[in-house]
């Protein structure tokens, strides 16, 4: 099946079946269209359509990873040397509802040592996108999950940012996650703030699940909500000096801490027995800035 198109409540969604994709998510008002999400119809690695992350996001420090008394080891799924976000953003789902407002996607995946089923759920309702992502372990032994979502949100040059996380993580060599370490002040977004011109790609842990992203020139906002079960989240922004024309950023919700399959604690991974889900929720409510809005803080 082709691409899928939602509408209700004046949003417009593009999915893709290929990589379980929104291609994009339009807000129409005032007989204009307000991009929500970065438009994109391409479905491959490198793209900026929005996609899934399941098994688990980011990349896999060493490709390698200790559970119990067995140790796994991943190959490269892209260019990239490190194996990478799981396997959803690269499979192909089947369309198993489709209904106007509403669709339902599904992948499995029987893999080594993953086997398990995705689910993701997308509605228009209250004038709200709402996604619901659902992994379940079908292999015969209990496994470290996690969910998470890599949305590309428009940049314009007065976009602001509002979020509250209490955790910050460096990158290191390889775009690997680092140490834990104290926030830069170009990072604190507690209030409404512009998103610094360098290259980021940094976990915010510890994050209360709410966010706001603000763009002026547009007269309009967008409210974004996580379920608890997403506690963390990973900020990716492009190096504008060498990249003038990357008009997207990155908020990526996550059930789990990058890298944290090297982390004493789990990181946020949680295991699934056999035949165990783990599920979660995230809205994305937009809404109209007053008129005169400054475009900075």
């Amino acid at each position: 099946m082709g691409t899928l198109t939602l509408g209700a409540d004046g949003l417009a969604a593009r999915l893709s079946p290929q990589g379980g994709r929104v291609l994009s998510l339009d807000w129409h008002r005032d007989g204009q269209a307000v991009p929500l999400l970065h438009p994109d119809e391409r479905t491959g690695p490198g793209t900026r359509s929005t996609f899934p992350l399941v098994p688990f996001g980011n990349r896999l420090p060493g490709n390698s990873f200790r559970f119990g008394s067995h140790d796994y080891t991943f190959a490269p799924n892209t260019e990239d040397p490190s194996y990478l976000h799981g396997d959803g953003w690269l499979g192909a789902w089947q369309v198993e509802a489709l209904d106007g407002a509403c669709a339902e996607l599904v992948f499995r995946h029987d893999g080594s040592p993953f086997c398990y089923e995705a689910r993701q759920s997308f509605r228009i309702a209250d004038g709200a996108f709402h996604l619901a992502l659902d992994v379940r372990n079908t292999s015969e032994h209990p496994l470290p999950f996690g969910l998470g979502w890599h949305p590309f949100f428009p940049r314009t040059p007065d976009t602001r940012l509002e979020m509250r996380a209490q955790g910050f993580r460096e990158e290191r060599s390889g775009h690997l996650p680092g140490d834990a370490a104290p926030r830069p002040v170009d990072l604190d977004f507690s209030a409404a703030a512009p998103l610094p011109d360098r290259w980021v790609n940094n976990g915010l842990e510890d994050w209360d699940g709410r966010a706001r992203i603000l763009w002026p020139e547009r007269a309009a906002g967008l409210g974004v909500e996580a379920d608890p079960l997403f506690a963390h989240a990973f900020l990716f922004l492009p190096d504008r000096a060498r990249a003038p024309n990357a008009e997207w950023f990155c908020v990526e919700p996550m059930s789990h801490r990058a890298g944290a399959h090297h982390h004493a604690d789990g990181g946020g991974l949680l295991t699934l027995a056999p035949g165990e889900s783990l599920s979660g929720s995230i809205r994305l409510s937009p809404f109209s800035l007053p008129p005169g809005s400054p475009s900075r803080p």
